[in-house]
């Protein structure tokens, strides 16, 4: 707040938790002299709803890079998988049995699939909504931890149903996939969970029928959509990447209009004989 209250700061590009970009919102509001701009990336319950019609091997390796690469710790991860009913129980076969190949530890090792998460607190957090879940009886799959990787910061990676999409209250920045099933008829009302949420920052889609893939892309509110493909691949300077609602101010990031966010429009009126009477000047990003 130090820092904010400065009024040399003209402008703040942010991304971590919606409840800090909240306080640093707040806090240029109460400064005196010239508004500046905030640009926040505030990450996402993130979902991928996933069709009938989807390959089961193809869904499968996406949702793994999507839920665990980096232990989960990506703004765009995966968070919530919706799988339709008819082939749910074939997908999180396959997806267990991936899960118990995976390899947790030393992140600069080739070998090592997961890392550890950030710090002990993120994993006694993690860790406690894990107890949490566990304790349901809904558990689909976990994988193996190395012997040895007890007293560090490693988190396996887990996966369990849960019946709505408000049962999390927060997001769980951490290896952990959570799993509703839904009918083929219930696909608006999982479209309205996902948008009612508030947050908006990644959507993941994995059908074969076009019309259901572009319907779905059409009603969601959030900034990114892939289509049958992980979901935390945005190349930076290439794709644009951004989030609205709970996830983020915008614009994208990369986008056309980003540059643009970060200036501050000012007109001002200079009586001289040079210009001759009135003129406005236009000065972009003081």
């Amino acid at each position: 707040k130090v820092v904010l209250s400065d009024i040399r700061i003209a402008g703040v590009a942010f991304t971590g938790s919606t409840s800090t970009a909240q306080t640093i919102n707040r806090t240029l509001a109460t400064r005196d002299g010239m508004l500046s701009p905030l640009i926040a990336e505030t990450g996402g319950q993130n979902a991928m709803i996933v069709d009938s019609s989807a390959l089961p091997e193809q869904v499968v390796a996406d949702v793994i890079q999507s839920a665990f690469t980096s232990a989960g710790q990506r703004c765009s991860a995966l968070r919530v998988l919706y799988v339709q009913e008819d082939v749910a129980d074939r997908i999180l076969e396959v997806l267990s049995g991936a899960m118990q190949e995976l390899k947790l530890g030393d992140p600069t090792d080739l070998s090592t699939d997961v890392g550890p998460v950030i710090d002990a607190v993120a994993r006694e957090e993690l860790a406690g909504h894990v107890e949490q879940l566990r304790a349901t009886g809904n558990l689909i799959a976990e994988t193996p931890m190395p012997a040895g990787l007890e007293k560090g910061c490693f988190l396996a990676p887990t996966a369990f149903f849960i019946n709505h999409i408000n049962d999390l209250t927060q997001e769980w920045f951490g290896p952990i996939l959570h799993v509703i099933k839904y009918k083929s008829k219930e696909l608006d009302q999982v479209i309205d969970q996902i948008n009612g949420y508030g947050f908006g920052l990644t959507l993941g889609i994995h059908s074969r029928n076009e019309s259901t893939a572009t319907y779905i892309d059409k009603r969601a509110r959030v900034g990114n959509v892939y289509i049958n493909r992980n979901m935390i691949g945005a190349t930076v300077g290439v794709q644009p990447f951004g989030g609205q609602g709970l996830s983020g101010t915008g614009p994208k990031a990369g986008g056309p209009f980003y540059l643009h966010r970060f200036a501050t429009e000012h007109t001002r009126t200079n009586n001289t004989a040079a210009i001759g009477g009135n003129a406005t000047l236009l000065s972009l990003g003081d």
